[in-house]
């Protein structure tokens, strides 16, 4: 295991075929991964790592919300930095395991050494897919629309399952702008970002980013929340999720950008995020507003792209449209990536 990097770019340092067969494992673990999302979606609950991390992150949350303020931060920290580590070591020993058994087929092909190696890339690909989330967020997306059709109680029943604001009052215009809203904030969660740390860190990276933007979004409240108080507890899942979606919500933007072959200027686009009261999450939801030319609104909260027109169904199938597109770009850019790593270290 000694020879195994921490971050891609560290293949530099490895001899030239080891580097080739660890990219060539990056790169077919991720279209892998992304076929098996495109055709399986989701495991059941019982199979799924994301949904292991929530039973994880309950148990704790509901420990340190009983605690006083200073206490309820330093449980909630220390129950985020224990998961994270164990899930990013469990996430490494199942990449490690996969680079050496494919280098071994390599340095002497066997039938049982390319049994294993065919299986653990499969679990390795699998692992990275429940990291991701495109086809149930593409799904979704439209559900919302679909039920919207049959009736406005159905679109907002529909929203409610995406969205963690209440739904009941919703006007038609609004179930649309909030579909939108979940879509292009999800694009970075579920998409853009864990794609973004496996390119950096391989699935120790995605699988670490999933369990911070799960506790964000499990933890990451301000004051009450269904009669608890997230405060202090959440505050530290809150800001490493922060910290985490920082670059890749504003690469999030310049993909919507590229995907919509529209290109306001930088000023505009950083004064339309920050009317949200999120640091990250403003970018996808502006960018997607400014390129469909419509108003996406939180009422009393904020309103992106204010001159827009209120979207109307055919927008949601467009938003729907320009994330598939970003989803093209960020995975053709990712296995570019590897690529290029590989030539470099091929050829230093």
């Amino acid at each position: 295991m000694n020879w195994l990097p921490i971050h891609s770019f560290g293949l530099l340092g490895l001899d030239h075929q080891v580097a080739l067969w660890v990219t060539l494992v990056m790169t077919a673990s991720l279209l892998c991964g992304l076929w098996i999302d495109r055709v399986l979606g989701e495991p059941p609950a019982a199979w799924h790592p994301v949904v292991w991390m929530g039973h994880y992150l309950g148990f704790w949350g509901r420990l340190s919300t009983r605690c006083q303020p200073a206490a309820a931060f330093l449980v909630g920290a220390a129950a985020w930095c224990a998961g994270a580590v164990c899930t990013g070591s469990l996430a490494w020993v199942v990449q490690v395991m996969a680079f050496q058994e494919i280098a071994a087929v390599a340095a002497g092909p066997g039938f049982a050494k390319a049994v294993s190696s065919v299986v653990l890339l499969g679990v390795l690909s699998w692992l990275l897919k429940t990291m991701l989330s495109w086809r149930m967020l593409h799904c979704e997306t439209l559900a919302v629309e679909t039920q919207l059709q049959q009736s406005l109680e159905a679109g907002r029943a529909k929203l409610s399952m995406l969205v963690s604001r209440d739904t009941s009052q919703l006007a038609e215009s609004e179930v649309r702008e909030s579909a939108i809203e979940s879509l292009a904030e999800n694009l970075n969660d579920s998409v853009v970002a864990p794609i973004f740390w496996f390119l950096l860190f391989g699935l120790p990276g995605a699988a670490i980013y999933r369990f911070a933007n799960t506790a964000d979004a499990m933890w990451g409240y301000r004051g009450f929340r269904h009669g608890v108080q997230w405060e202090w507890a959440g505050k530290w899942a809150a800001w490493a999720d922060d910290v985490l979606s920082w670059l890749p919500a504003r690469l999030t933007a310049v993909l919507l950008v590229l995907a919509a072959g529209k290109f306001p200027s930088f000023n505009s686009l950083r004064a339309e995020a920050r009317k949200t009261p999120s640091p990250n999450s403003g970018w996808p939801m502006a960018t997607m507003a400014v390129a469909l030319d419509i108003c996406l609104r939180k009422p009393g909260v904020y309103a992106l792209n204010a001159s827009g027109c209120l979207p109307t169904a055919a927008d949601v199938g467009r938003a729907v449209v320009l994330a598939s597109r970003v989803l093209a770009i960020i995975a053709g850019s990712a296995l570019l990536g590897f690529l290029l790593v590989a030539m470099l270290a091929f050829f230093k």
